[in-house]
């Protein structure tokens, strides 16, 4: 698999990235500990080489399982996780990071992100530019390689920038969920800054694989995803009926074809999950489709859509940050 650059940055990242919010297994249901651990692998041997995480994956659970699943090829991935927003004071991030390179297994985070902006979940304010100078200090001492931020709005990117150089910002952005595109996705091309998109499949949504009455559990993240709430999920079924013969065009999924979409934006890599290894070989192969310009203005005109009644909450689900 073709390799792009992280930001200013010597990384080298795969433009598809397996992500592990599932492995920490808090908002998800009958997710399997060996299943993921093996996902991880078949991604591994299908071209993805990076990994992204976060210590509040299931409360460090995730991390645990990507330094269980990766160690014997650590040499070989790039490793991405994140400092969540109530660990933002300078001590706190220290010590966080800490944490996460014991659970990695590994003695330097490839990329290292702020998860939240500083208040998010009634989290307590920090400067940002004490969060930015305790990172500074971990990227001097090689535990880090590269500092990037998470759901942040421009503003406060721009402000992140004016105490140390970001070189990726991951925000939720799909075929069905583009408010990064607005403001958020210029900065970022003007300033050489990888976009790494979560939530790249709408959580499943863009796979098809939901039919239109689909409940999920409570305990599922998924039950509070807007994108799953009517009149929106009626308007993304309607829309995925659309997009089924251009994936059928190309012989591929209708997953896939979001995928090849989303990596083909500005800037954009796309990051995406696997219950088990068969899911984790199939998304690996949305990098073989290529999709002409043609392609790419029928496909947007589906999305709009659906992304033309979202509102201007950045945050896909219906909870308090």
């Amino acid at each position: 698999m073709e390799t792009r650059t992280l930001g200013n940055t010597d990384i080298e990242i795969t433009p598809l990235i397996f992500g592990t919010w599932q492995a920490g297994k808090k908002g998800w249901v009958g997710i399997e500990d060996q299943a993921v651990i093996e996902a991880m692998q078949a991604a591994f041997k299908a071209g993805i080489t990076t990994f992204d995480t976060a210590e509040v994956y299931g409360d460090g659970y995730s991390e645990e399982l990507v330094g269980k699943a990766l160690a014997g090829v650590r040499d070989r991935v790039i490793l991405a996780t994140k400092v969540f927003a109530n660990h933002l004071k300078a001590d706190q991030v220290i010590e966080a990071c800490e944490g996460s390179l014991g659970r990695l297994q590994t003695e330097v985070i490839d990329l290292y992100q702020i998860h939240w902006p500083s208040g998010s979940f009634k989290s307590e304010i920090v400067p940002i530019g004490e969060t930015m100078e305790a990172l500074n200090q971990l990227k001097q001492q090689g535990k880090i390689r590269a500092i990037g931020v998470s759901n942040f709005s421009k503003t406060q990117l721009q402000e992140a920038m004016q105490y140390g150089r970001i070189d990726s910002l991951q925000p939720p952005y799909s075929l069905f969920w583009r408010g990064v595109e607005a403001e958020l996705q210029p900065y970022c091309v003007e300033h050489n800054i990888t976009i790494l998109a979560y939530s790249a499949l709408g959580q499943g949504l863009l796979t098809g694989k939901f039919g239109p009455h689909h409940q999920f559990p409570k305990d599922d993240i998924r039950s509070k995803n807007k994108l799953f709430q009517p009149p929106l999920y009626a308007k993304a079924q309607a829309a995925l009926a659309q997009l089924k013969p251009i994936a059928d065009r190309h012989h591929t999924t209708l997953g896939n074809l979001a995928l090849a979409w989303l990596m083909a934006q500005p800037q954009t890599t796309a990051i995406v999950g696997a219950r088990n290894g068969e899911q984790a070989q199939e998304n690996a192969r949305a990098v073989e489709v290529t999709l002409s310009a043609a392609d790419l203005a029928e496909i947007d005109a589906i999305s709009r859509t659906v992304t033309d009644h979202l509102d201007d909450n950045p945050v896909m689900w219906t909870f308090n940050v």
